[in-house]
């Protein structure tokens, strides 16, 4: 194995779990760190550190001893989440981790309309106070929730307005970030990167997109906050979870999330993935949305 020790958390979810493989793939040595360790992947040289959820400090600062590099995936949604970011990264400053690479949100920002980038911000606030090398990877929306927010009825519902938003493919996120941790150079370190698609595209041509793919007519059904409040009212979730995800919609409104980056194409060496060609790929991604027999 080549290289210092990075720890990967998140490595059972969709963007830790892609750059783990990316890492293990090319000799690096991966210690893949999640609440439960039943759960991380069986990758060649990569191994798993014992429980380490964000909040146990302790816990955390075991996990990491030894480890050079820490890829830190946002924690879920909570109410706690920032502590829990602030208790991690401090746990890893604890345990001599040289090099944080912290996946943030696009537009992070201490007024952010998405209130959920409100986190972001104040934890990207905490890695500048620290003693550490750092680099943020804000990713914006991913492609794949545009069919997976869609109804099975055909509609793509919230509050979006006309604004327009730069989406980004799980694989695109991955690979910009596996270049930023294979590269132990000091050129990344105090760098944010926007990771976007190539585009920024209404709600309403996203619909026209998986219209295309799907051969139904999708819809994008424009929400004021009050529609949006009441259409997820039957999921009942916590009011701090609705309000992420309908300020997710007005932020779009607001054109917080439609900036155009081209830090994954600089990174990677290859073009960022449209709806398009993202929708191409991944057929399962739109399958509930295929018109019955």
């Amino acid at each position: 194995m080549n290289g210092p020790l990075i720890a990967v958390t998140g490595a059972a979810g969709a963007v830790g779990g892609r750059v783990a493989a990316r890492l293990a793939r090319v000799g690096v040595p991966v210690r893949l760190l999640g609440r439960d360790p039943s759960r991380l992947p069986t990758l060649p040289g990569a191994v798993s550190a014992p429980p380490a959820p964000y909040g146990d400090g302790e816990a955390m600062r075991r996990a990491l001893d030894g480890a050079h590099t820490l890829f830190l995936v946002s924690a879920h949604e909570s109410p706690d989440r920032v502590r829990e970011h602030i208790t991690a990264v401090d746990a890893a400053v604890a345990a001599g981790v040289e090099r944080i690479v912290y996946v943030s949100f696009l537009g992070a920002a201490p007024d952010a309309t998405f209130t959920f980038a409100r986190d972001h911000w104040h934890t990207e606030a905490h890695l500048r106070t620290v003693d550490v090398r750092h680099t943020f990877l804000r990713d914006g929306w991913y492609l794949a929730g545009l069919p997976a927010m869609t109804g099975a009825d055909g509609a793509l519902r919230g509050p979006g307005g006309d604004g327009r938003i730069s989406a980004v493919a799980h694989e695109d996120i991955a690979d910009a970030a596996s270049a930023v941790l294979l590269d132990e150079g000091t050129g990344h370190d105090g760098a944010t990167y926007d990771l976007t698609g190539p585009e920024a595209f209404t709600l309403a041509e996203a619909a026209e997109e998986l219209s295309r793919r799907t051969g139904r007519t999708i819809r994008y059904v424009p929400e004021t906050r009050e529609e949006a409040y009441a259409s997820r009212a039957h999921y009942g979730a916590q009011d701090w979870e609705v309000a992420g995800w309908v300020t997710s919609y007005e932020a779009i409104a607001a054109g917080e999330l439609a900036v155009v980056s081209d830090a994954v194409p600089a990174l990677t060496g290859h073009p960022a993935k449209s709806l398009a060609t993202y929708l191409r790929e991944n057929p399962d991604s739109y399958r509930h949305l295929l018109p019955g027999p």
